[in-house]
């Protein structure tokens, strides 16, 4: 029995990796399978024939260049495998993709958020648009393997529930609801700059194997905007990234300071979210309820009035900046040094912010002993946070049909 289980484990395990490479690199051919994932020829043989025979998998033949010789084929996932929805939950609106398991975008559909009283018949909105999506595209909603959602916040680790959010306060929601009535997906539920920072490790692995350098040893995410979110990767012994999203922009960084969305006094989101840098810019009492949602254009309107001179608009992204560097230095004290990559509609302010950025992490021992990390600007992060989508579920998706397969 031992014996058994552990061969099916192994097989397991190789026909991720087969799948794993394609998803990566793919399509490819069986010999490009072998070499990088160090497989033998028999045993990719065996791993593919059964993935094609579960339609997992399909083969592409390509005619030769020459038009003579035996066509190459290759391997890839049967885009019909099934199907996926990454669900983005922002300040502002909602944002519902519909992906089939090859990776390619099907449809897309943005709502406007009608208000603050929504959370409880959140679940209940969600599901009318699954439904809606799955009816333009001619699908059954049993085609639906898995639904990915992400939002700013605190997520239960076991179970699909959103425990705080920015969006819907201290009102938990419970995304198990939208199961039922030919509807039965898988239910991923992320922190949104955790899948920031999974797609990046992604893309620096990805840079790190073109260049045959290696990758860094961690890096993170931090996103600006209406609040503030941290992304970690590290990798593991076994060479992947784990990633990991602690609740940075809630940590303290006044004693007495400004009151946070959170309900606490003094969290760093406080000091450099849009929020807390309007309040800070107007010298608005620190124990004012904050807004949950700044409309950009007015932080465009204060960004320009502190690129012409004015002084308190230059305080106070220079207090946000402050904020973000002693955090970082905090951060960076626990961890090791890591490159920083700065996403989120705050970037567009990084230069008023720099300054006291970089005071804020030099006044941390370890920057001062290791040296200043590596930072980034990454302006796109709407693509980020799908590409993590992706990663995520496919990967899920994945594991679940190897489970299949092998049933």
């Amino acid at each position: 029995m031992l014996a058994k289980s552990s061969t099916e484990i192994v097989r397991q395990q190789n026909s991720g990796l087969v799948l794993a490479q394609l998803r990566r690199h793919g399509p490819l051919s069986h010999t490009e399978l072998s070499d990088r994932t160090g497989l033998s020829s028999a045993t990719v043989s065996a791993i593919t024939a059964e993935l094609e025979r579960h339609q997992v998998i399909e083969r592409q033949e390509q005619a030769p260049p020459a038009g003579r010789g035996r066509p190459r084929v290759s391997f890839t996932q049967r885009r019909e495998c099934g199907y996926l929805i990454a669900v983005r939950i922002s300040s502002d609106q909602l944002e519902y993709s519909l992906v089939d398991y090859g990776g390619t975008l099907i449809d897309r559909l943005e709502e406007t958020r009608r208000g603050q009283d929504e959370a409880r018949s959140f679940a209940s909105a969600l599901r009318n648009t699954i439904e809606r999506l799955c009816e333009r595209s001619s699908l059954s909603l049993g085609e639906i393997r898995v639904v990915s959602i992400s939002s700013k916040g605190l997520v239960d680790p076991l179970q699909p529930v959103l425990l705080w959010s920015p969006v819907f306060g201290d009102v938990s929601v419970d995304f198990s609801a939208i199961r039922g009535g030919g509807l039965e997906p898988d239910i991923l539920l992320s922190n949104e700059t955790r899948l920031v920072a999974g797609a990046l490790a992604r893309i620096v692995e990805r840079q790190a194997d073109e260049r045959g350098t290696l990758p860094p040893r961690a890096l993170c995410a931090l996103s600006l905007g209406h609040g503030i979110g941290l992304g970690i990767a590290h990798l593991d012994p076994s060479g992947e990234y784990q990633v990991a999203a602690p609740d940075f922009g809630h940590m303290l960084h006044l004693a007495n300071g400004g009151l946070c969305r959170c309900g606490s006094i003094g969290c760093i989101e406080a000091t450099a979210g849009f929020y807390g840098i309007l309040r800070t810019a107007f010298e608005v009492p620190s124990d004012t309820i904050p807004a949950r949602f700044v409309p950009i254009i007015e932080m465009e309107k204060l960004a320009a009035n502190a690129r012409r001179g004015d002084r308190q608009a230059q305080f106070a992204f220079r207090q946000a900046g402050l904020a973000l560097g002693q955090g970082l230095g905090r951060m960076q004290s626990l961890n090791e040094k890591m490159p920083v990559y700065f996403t989120g509609p705050g970037v567009r302010f990084y230069d008023l912010m720099e300054r006291g950025l970089m005071e804020g992490l030099g006044q941390s021992r370890a920057i001062r002993r290791e040296g200043m990390p590596e930072l980034h600007i990454i302006l796109d992060e709407t693509a980020l946070v799908f590409a993590g989508h992706l990663d995520l579920a496919l990967g899920h998706m994945d594991r679940t049909a190897i489970s299949a397969s092998q049933e």
